[in-house]
């Protein structure tokens, strides 16, 4: 059987670019901006944030994984870098011999804290003050359409 490849139009391509661009550049002037001002790359605050939201300040190491949008490995050597610096703590998990759960320490919550004001400043001024309400609106209702449509199995 042939399957005939669906090519972008020329509106698709300047779409698709647009927002590939778009997209990269956003992720890119944080990390720079949170390498700067905090010390630590976007994707340590994006573990860090997601350890303060959980109860009691812990997840699984799976869990983490997964919340974060990283491969465990990846997840792994970031947390023992955040664990050096005193940031994050592991603990067997007290329900699985091979599991591990990962806790946010009084200090990693400290690191969070000082860097989220700046962060949040720097998402602000590059995504949200570059739109208009209405266009705010459409950016979350599109992006929680891709991650419907990407979380299907």
């Amino acid at each position: 059987m042939v399957v005939m490849t669906r090519w972008l139009t020329p509106d698709e391509q300047r779409t698709w670019r647009a927002f590939l661009t778009a997209s990269r550049a956003l992720m890119d002037t944080l990390d720079r901006e949170l390498q700067r001002d905090a010390g630590m790359p976007h994707a340590y605050y994006e573990i860090l944030v997601r350890l303060s939201e959980a109860p009691e300040r812990r997840l699984r190491m799976s869990e983490l994984a997964d919340a974060s949008g990283s491969s465990r490995s990846r997840l792994s050597h970031a947390v023992a870098r955040l664990e050096a610096a005193g940031w994050v703590r592991r603990e067997d998990c007290p329900t699985d011999r091979r599991g591990q759960i990962a806790l946010l320490t009084d200090a990693g919550f400290a690191e969070l804290a000082a860097a989220a004001p700046g962060h949040v400043e720097g998402v602000r001024r590059h995504l949200f003050d570059a739109l208009r309400p209405t266009q705010v609106e459409q950016l979350r209702q599109i992006s929680e359409a891709l991650t419907e449509h990407l979380s299907r199995p």
